[in-house]
């Protein structure tokens, strides 16, 4: 089960690596977008978060078995993804990746819905399995950086067509029918208040707005580190950037280990401040003498990615109730991949637009002290703010945490 549920995750992670990392930098050096048209369009998959879990995850609770869901998203995604490769102009691009980001973006909920569901404790059995997606994502950023095909559309056509396998390959998945009965669909199942009473809890409250917040200066990352990479000079960047996700690897199989030594709290305090010295290093780095600060700014990505994000995967999924967790999940990807990466996207093109020199050159240095400020910002907010008073408690031992009849 552990070997079916790791390739999952695995060919999850490389159809996003493959055509989102190197995406606006095709967008920007081959078709000549704007930094906001760039910006804005990357933040499609943004708004496939926004709109998608909440309804997507509701239907996989009620009406039919997740991995048959996780089918026809990725059958009819990878066509949809084929023909964005093919256009030119910014309107029929953006149109085709926005409807192909609807498909993909409820996969990350439902993926983890049907994972955690195969397992008895996810708390010990989701780290090494969440890793295969780690894994995914460097096969394919090695894979289009040694191809050297980063500033064109081929690494969206090899996701395209990794998308229809993974289509196939889930029909093979367990069956994980719904928890559900098909009950009548009113505007309270769509958007469950018991999901949102999570947030009554102030602990809860303060990590979703963290959350959000420190997806405004992510989306930076996201959208804009392979086009600085490759405009200052270095080359195979998406093989090197590749090097974030090997950290990562290494960081998600600590996870149990710092959560004992740490608690919630200072995983979360530890991957914010990890974003901040990331932004600080780009923009002092360079492509010569300065490479090992771009090179520590990669590496900390497993930082700043598990101790925040993974961290709080987890964590809903204690919070919520059996049946209410494929909607939780929905609830922490609208929060962060959703509305944050939304206002992000806008914000992170504006930023890059507003110093840009030329077409195809930038003041670097100054676009990246924007996210560093904004997510030093952030942690300082959640540091004064939230108290984790079951300390080392969450995730690590079952039986010591109040058990959900």
């Amino acid at each position: 089960m552990r070997g079916r549920l790791g390739l999952m995750m695995f060919m999850e992670y490389f159809i996003w690596g493959a055509w989102y990392v190197t995406f606006t930098t095709w967008l920007s050096q081959t078709l000549n977008f704007s930094g906001t048209e760039a910006g804005v369009a990357a933040g499609a998959t943004a708004i496939g978060a926004m709109v998608s879990p909440f309804f997507v995850g509701l239907v996989a609770d009620r009406f039919f078995a997740t991995q048959r869901l996780l089918a026809v998203l990725h059958g009819f995604g990878g066509i949809v993804l084929f023909l964005a490769a093919r256009q030119v102009q910014f309107t029929g691009l953006y149109s085709l990746v926005l409807i192909y980001c609807l498909c993909y973006m409820p996969t990350m909920a439902l993926t983890n819905s049907l994972a955690f569901r195969q397992m008895s404790d996810p708390q010990t059995e989701f780290g090494p399995i969440r890793v295969m997606g780690t894994a995914g994502w460097i096969v394919a950023g090695l894979t289009i950086g040694s191809l050297r095909i980063e500033a064109t559309a081929v690494p969206m056509q090899i996701a395209a067509g990794c998308s229809v396998l993974m289509g196939i390959y889930c029909l093979t998945l367990p069956d994980t029918p719904p928890l559900k009965t098909a009950d009548e669909l009113t505007l309270a199942s769509v958007f469950p208040v018991d999901a949102f009473k999570l947030l009554a809890e102030r602990s809860m409250a303060i990590f979703a707005i963290a959350s959000f917040l420190i997806c405004i200066p992510l989306q930076f990352y996201y959208a804009f580190t392979n086009p600085f990479l490759n405009e200052i000079g270095v080359t195979n960047a998406a093989g090197k950037m590749s090097g974030g996700q090997m950290s990562e690897l290494i960081c998600m199989l600590l996870i149990p280990w710092f959560f004992r030594r740490l608690g919630v709290k200072y995983m979360l305090v530890a991957g914010m401040s990890a974003w901040v010295l990331r932004y600080l290093c780009f923009a002092y780095g360079n492509a010569h003498a300065g490479m090992w600060m771009l090179w520590v700014g990669i590496v900390l990505h497993g930082i700043c990615y598990d101790f925040f994000f993974v961290t709080g995967q987890i964590y809903i999924d204690r919070k919520a109730k059996k049946e209410l967790r494929a909607a939780a999940q929905g609830l922490i990807t609208f929060l962060t991949y959703g509305v944050g990466m939304f206002v992000g996207s806008w914000i992170s093109g504006a930023v890059v637009q507003r110093y840009s020199t030329s077409a195809t050159q930038h003041n670097w240095p100054a676009i990246w002290l924007v996210p560093a400020a904004g997510a030093g910002a952030i942690l300082l907010l959640f540091l004064v703010t939230f108290s984790d008073r079951a300390k080392g408690r969450v995730v690590i031992d079952p039986a010591l945490e109040p058990q959900t009849p």
